[in-house]
């Protein structure tokens, strides 16, 4: 199959995909599948943005939850404000990760290894803190809100975010593949195997690293915006909880963070695995689950999923099969 085969191919899969999920919303009447699915789909969107810094350039950020609970509260304080609407809520909050992650990125992104990562886990300490202090949006009791009327053709706020967070996956999916194929993926994975010699050869590691920041952090911002209104409250702890970063990190090794797809079927796996565990047994098991499969993959498999198929599909770093 060539690239423009293999183009058609895609955007064919994800017009399917967006017309089947809404063709769901209008067919299904049991809203647990709604629920269930909505958190499976923000899995995939934060798996994936994070594999756009931690994959690509390999530096290993835990502050996913930092950026996701910047984003729960801004659509918090947005809508306590001003009433607005979804969809300027998901817009803003998207645009204040972007602001954060290049600050961040100004600030980290020229310490690497372990010193980052420590770094990453710091910002979500220090932005919790000040929400906590922050009576507007609820401090430390958090703060409930009230669903405002659904729009057409929904009949459901649930199946309505259940729609919104499929497009944001989609919009990660998108933006992940684009970076790949582009000299900004080629000079992120020039860093990551040597970023001296990268730097060496002319790669400007500082603006792409920044760039895969703001991506990243916007990404995943915007994808906890909707969050306040799928739980019907929000709280810091809940918010910046440490989950949000591990899970995001679990999903996209044991998918396989050499391309692109590689996080999206480690987040349906381990998302999956999860909401049915706490269907049947417990969600207490949850973080056990993800604990042993991320072992077991990292031992067996430590290329991910991606590696186990790549033999079989010639799965290229380039996306092209």
């Amino acid at each position: 199959m060539n690239k423009r085969s293999h183009s058609i191919a895609f955007w064919a899969g994800v017009a399917v995909f967006l017309v089947a999920v809404l063709a769901m919303t209008q067919i299904v009447r049991n809203e647990y599948p709604f629920f269930a699915g909505y958190v499976i789909l923000q899995f995939i969107a934060l798996a994936v943005a994070w594999s756009i810094l931690g994959g690509y350039a390999g530096y290993v950020n835990f502050g996913t939850n930092a950026f996701f609970g910047v984003g729960v509260y801004t659509a918090v304080s947005l809508f306590k404000a001003t009433g607005a609407p979804l969809v300027v809520q998901i817009a803003v909050a998207g645009l204040i990760g972007m602001l954060l992650g290049f600050a961040v990125g100004l600030l980290t992104l020229r310490m690497r290894g372990i010193f980052f990562s420590i770094a990453t886990i710091a910002l979500a300490i220090i932005i919790e803190t000040c929400v906590m202090n922050w009576r507007f949006v609820g401090g430390a009791a958090g703060i409930q809100l009230q669903r405002p009327p659904v729009m057409a053709p929904f009949d459901s706020y649930v199946k309505m975010l259940f729609f919104v967070q499929a497009v944001l996956a989609v919009i990660a999916v998108v933006i992940s593949r684009y970076i790949q194929n582009s000299r900004i993926g080629r000079g992120l994975q020039a860093l990551r195997d040597d970023e001296l010699a990268a730097e060496c050869t002319g790669v400007p590691t500082l603006k792409l690293k920044l760039v895969a920041c703001m991506i990243s952090g916007a990404l995943i911002s915007a994808a906890g915006a909707p969050a306040a209104m799928y739980l019907q409250y929000a709280d810091p702890s809940s918010a910046f909880n440490l989950n949000y970063s591990v899970s995001a990190l679990a999903m996209a090794l044991i998918g396989g963070t050499a391309h692109w797809i590689g996080p999206v079927l480690g987040a349906i796996l381990l998302g999956s695995t999860q909401q049915l565990l706490a269907v049947t047994i417990s969600s207490e098991v949850n973080v056990l689950v993800l604990g042993i499969m991320l072992v077991l993959f990292v031992v067996g498999a430590p290329k991910g999923i991606i590696g186990l198929l790549r033999p079989r599909y010639r799965l290229r770093a380039g996306g092209k099969p």
